[in-house]
Formats: structure tokens, sequence, C-alpha cells
């Protein structure tokens, strides 16, 4: 970007930093954008390929929407490189914006329903979008803290829109004062010849040095209860979420308990940097962002059990299994000799491994097959990817309806996941 300076020092402050991202945000750019310039703009500013900006933001798009809700909000807040303020600056009347008003509502509109359903778990993926605004917010904080210094746009220089031109000038010249008339050229106010005037002589000019700079004087940093409000706040948000989960909540989970806890944590670093203090937040804001990812990522709930490759053939519903579970490893069980006189359930979780169920030709079948990170091939549906829902459905067999009734459930970590009919 033209005009663009690297002389700013890097801010080691909390408060510095948040600051000066307002003040130096980025651009959007008119050339290599592909909608409306966000990750260009990103990418210029800190010196990032925008393709890597682009993958970033339609990654967190795809898991809990929060990629969606940024580029609207960047759309929003981030002026354009030939605008002076941006678009929502504009419509509530700070400067000049090339976005219409009209269209700036209409962005407001989309993001308040994909910022809920975002947020409140109904993205189509199922997932909550708290810790990736967590983790959004962290990154651009770091990215500024560590790149802020590097292509800081120039300030605004564009021209005036039609309107905005001053009202006056400092000369009028329809006012002007009537002069007299031209006095003779022989007229002598002093009535002496000018080489007959006693005039005083000037006197000197005496420079007078400036004054030395004096030191600039450091206010001491106003002493606030920030921190100490929001690490209660915390706790109580943490508490409360806990209680809530033994009383049978299913919402609360740890997942949300621990983005819950992140977001007031993340509010009072938010408050603090205007209103001075909560510092140390930070050392509570990295660990709970850590454990939040690890917690939201990882199946803890499938790594029970044992490791290496288990197999089973069971023939009667006395040697079935309710529930195969594993570590590590394969799973192979074979139902196609099972005889039952009534429904049988199977449940089968495998923490990372392939996983193979055969099953009889003609059993009655209700199942659930999912795979968190693999392909998942359930008789006639199939699937594959990250983070998949379950595949859900029921199949006769080759005789139609009746025989034996099975009900099965099958829950991988990461591997495939195979039930076919032998």
């Amino acid at each position: 970007m033209s005009g663009e300076t690297q002389t700013q020092k890097p801010h080691v402050g909390f408060e510095e930093t948040v600051k000066d991202f307002v003040a130096s945000r980025p651009r959007r750019p008119v050339e290599g954008r592909k909608i409306a310039g966000v990750a260009a703009g990103i990418g210029n500013r800190y010196g990032l390929d925008p393709v890597v900006v682009r993958v970033a933001l339609v990654t967190a798009t795809i898991f809990g929407g929060v990629g969606l809700v940024v580029y609207l909000l960047g759309w929003l807040f981030l002026p354009d490189e030939r605008d002076q303020v941006s678009a929502f600056e504009s419509m509530i009347g700070r400067g000049y914006s090339t976005t219409s008003t009209g269209f700036t509502v209409v962005l407001i509109i989309a993001l308040l329903p994909t910022t809920g359903w975002s947020l409140s778990g109904d993205w189509f993926d199922g997932g909550s979008g708290i810790l990736g605004f967590a983790l959004v917010i962290a990154a651009l904080y770091l990215l500024h803290r560590n790149r802020g210094q590097f292509n800081r746009p120039s300030a605004w220089s564009g021209p005036v829109p039609a309107g905005a031109e001053a009202s006056f000038s400092m000369s009028d010249t329809t006012t002007a004062m009537p002069t007299s008339a031209a006095a003779p050229a022989s007229w002598d106010p002093l009535a002496a010849e000018p080489k007959g005037w006693d005039l005083p002589d000037p006197k000197p000019v005496v420079e007078h040095a400036p004054p030395p700079a004096q030191p600039p004087v450091h206010e001491p940093r106003r002493k606030t209860r920030v921190g100490l409000i929001t690490f209660g706040a915390a706790l109580l948000t943490a508490g409360t979420g806990v209680a809530l989960n033994m009383s049978g909540e299913s919402y609360f989970s740890l997942q949300h308990i621990i983005g819950l806890t992140l977001g007031v944590v993340g509010l009072g670093l938010l408050v603090g940097s205007f209103a001075g203090g909560g510092r140390g937040l930070i050392g509570l804001a990295v660990p709970l962002a850590v454990v939040g990812m690890a917690v939201t990522v990882i199946p803890f709930n499938q790594y029970q059990g044992g490791y290496g490759d288990l197999t089973d053939s069971p023939t009667t519903a006395a040697e079935l299994k309710s529930v195969y579970q594993h570590s590590a490893g394969d799973i192979d069980l074979d139902f196609r000799k099972l005889t039952a006189d009534h429904p049988v359930t199977v449940k089968v979780s495998n923490g990372a491994g392939n996983t193979t169920v055969l099953l009889p030709a003609t059993a009655d079948v209700t199942y659930s097959c999912k795979s968190n990170a693999g392909r998942s091939d359930c008789l006639t549906k199939h699937a594959k990817g990250v983070a998949q829902r379950p595949i859900t459905g029921s199949d006769n067999g080759t005789d139609g309806v009746g025989g034996l009734q099975i009900h099965l459930e099958v829950d991988n970590g990461a591997g495939d996941v195979e039930v076919s009919r032998g």
C-alpha cells in the first residue's frame, strides 16, 4: 500500500496494542480482493499471504461459523482504502465511505442471526463458535503485537465528496472596503526632503534561545479493580456451569463451561484496555484457551479400554457383549453367525483405528455410525470428512421384515467405519 510506514515501534502492553490496532487497523484494498477485501486487507497489513487468511476464514466458517461472522465484522468496521472511515462509522455520521447506508444496514441484519447461530451451536456442523471467537481474537492480538509496526496505513487523503466542501472563504470580494482617491505623487506628509528626515535608529533584534525541552512526565497508572472483578465473574460463571451440569443440564458440558468462562475473561481484557488494569488476566486466558481447544478437538471419552487389535465372532446372545470399547487399534466384529430370540443392542467405540462390523444377511438392523475423522460406510449410506454427523437408518436385509433384530451404534474418534452384510 502506498504511503505505508514502518517507523512505529512495536507495542508491548495489552492496552497499547488494542488502542494501536483500532488506530491503524487494516484497510480493505481495491486490487486483489475477492469479495470485500477483508482477507486481502489483513494479509497486506501484517505481511501475510492473503490466501492463508482466506483458508483460515473458510475453515473457521465450516467449523462453528466464526469465519463468516469475522468477515462480516471486517466488512463493517475495516475501512476501504478509498474511504475516510468504515461503513459503520459512516452510517453514524463519523465520516465518508463509499459503502451506502442501505447496504450497511443489510450487513448488520445479516450479522445478527449469523452470530446467534454460531454462538448457540445451531451451525450446520453442530459446533459452538465461542472458542473460535476467542482464538480469532487471540490471533489478531498476537499478530498486531508482533507485526503491527509494519505496513501501517497512511492517513486518508482521498477526494472530498460533493457537498462537503468548505462553505466559507477567508477572502471576501463582495464587501470590499471603499478606498480613497489616490494621493498625489508630490504630496509629502513630513513637508521635508527624505534626506532631511531625522528618524531614530532601529533597535537591534535580540534573539532569545528557546527554553530547554522538558522531559515528559508519565502519570502513574490508575489502579482499577477490573482484573479482580473479572476474575470473580469468571469463577462465578465456571461454578454456575458446573452446578448446572451436575443437575442434568446437557448444554453445560466441559467445553461450554470453559468457553463461557473464557468469554468473561476476554470481556474483562477488553474493558481493562480502556479503563486500565486487568493485564494479569492474560495469564488466565491463555491456558483456558489451550484447555478449551484440547477438550473440544480431542474425544477423551473414546480413549478408554485397551490397545491393539480387537476381534470377536459371537454366535449366541450370551457370547455377545453389549459394549466393545478400545483406545487404539482395529476392531473387527463378525456377527454373521449370531442367533438370538430377542432384540440385541451393541455399542462400539474406538478412539483411533478402523472399525469393521459384519452383519447377518437377513437381520433387521437399525444403525448409527459416526467417525470424527475418517470415512463411514454403513450399509447403503456413506460419509467422509472431519466432525461428521452420525449416519442413521434401518435395513431389513434380503428377506424383508422379520428375523434377528440388531440395534448397532458405532462411534470412531479417528479412522474408518465399515458396516456390511455377510
